[in-house]
């Protein structure tokens, strides 16, 4: 299988960035190292530790895996869940 580098303008670069931080400050609150979880998340540390660069290479279920073993996979159903652009497109439909 060919993997395609995924190309992420810096702008947005930051916003993965971020995710990232996030992610290793909610390992870091709940005292659980790299290692652990890594396990938990059934993904080697080289992968986490990518995560949590927000490396935009890293497999979406990953970083998936990576919340659940922190308790945290709800968030995952926050993304584009406040879609205030297509609601006004959609409005502007009805018109």
């Amino acid at each position: 299988m060919n993997s395609k580098k995924q190309s992420i303008y810096p702008k947005y670069q930051k916003v993965l960035e971020q995710m990232g931080e996030n992610i290793k400050l909610a390992r870091k609150r709940r005292k659980i190292t790299m290692v652990q979880l890594a396990e938990r998340a059934d993904i080697a540390r080289s992968t986490l530790y990518l995560i949590e660069l927000g490396n935009p290479g890293v497999a979406i279920g990953a970083y998936f895996n990576v919340l659940r073993a922190l308790g945290l996979q709800d968030d995952f159903l926050k993304l584009a869940a406040d879609d205030t652009f297509g609601r006004k497109l959609q409005d502007l439909e009805l018109l």
